[in-house]
């Protein structure tokens, strides 16, 4: 999947994908992370979602990495935020008040750039990535961050059914992405109302990802 599909998409306001408030199973299950006041959560294409200011007004720190500078301009300025913008190699980051998010290909985003991450809230970005790229993904993912633990959303539906984004990803999949790094463990499974996108049956599932030193 090409840069120029999300792109594009952004252009031409295609953001179904986009939510208008905290997603509910962000808030329903947030505290499985046992987190505390202030911990640095990274938002991987995060678009402009409102889990950011839902996490910002719980006292976390957020950083996130957008390929659309566009989302990333209408996300600061949803947040009443202008932020202080730098270069960083082949990305931009974007600062404010316990807010770092990086414009660019998230494969360019370094350790070194990103800093100490304390969590990750992958709700978007997996099911966003074709086959092809969901195991470097998913080994970048875990490199970035010394595979700090997951809060993570994934669909499951017959792929036959519909093209995605977002795409099916069943649990087989994700233990072998993850199982290596990660316990996993299920915190809801419930189907998706309407079916996905209307068009095919789904369920919406959330899972715990722990390292295995924990």
């Amino acid at each position: 999947m090409e840069p120029d599909f999300w792109h594009e998409r952004w252009e031409r306001r295609e953001i179904g994908f986009h939510e208008g408030e905290a997603n509910a199973a962000l808030v329903a299950h947030l505290d499985a992370l046992g987190l505390a006041q202030g911990a640095r959560i990274l938002v991987p294409l995060c678009g402009k979602t409102r889990d950011i200011a839902w996490l910002l007004a719980r006292g976390h720190r957020i950083a996130g990495v957008e390929l659309s500078p566009l989302a990333i301009g209408e996300l600061f300025a949803e947040l009443g935020r202008t932020p202080t913008i730098t270069a960083d190699g082949p990305i931009a980051h974007h600062h404010a008040d316990n807010l770092d998010i990086w414009v660019g290909d998230i494969f360019d985003l370094t350790p070194e750039r990103l800093g100490t991450v304390d969590a990750i809230y992958d709700r978007a970005a997996l099911v966003a990535l074709p086959p092809t790229l969901r195991s470097r993904y998913t080994a970048h993912l875990m490199a970035l961050t010394q595979s700090a633990p997951q809060l993570l959303m994934t669909y499951e539906y017959d792929q036959q059914s519909y093209d995605g984004p977002p795409f099916s990803v069943r649990e087989v999949e994700l233990r072998e992405h993850y199982e290596g790094a990660y316990h996993l463990r299920l915190l809801a499974r419930q189907p998706v109302e309407g079916g996905l996108k209307g068009q095919t049956p789904a369920s919406a599932a959330t899972w715990l990802l722990q390292g295995r030193q924990s």
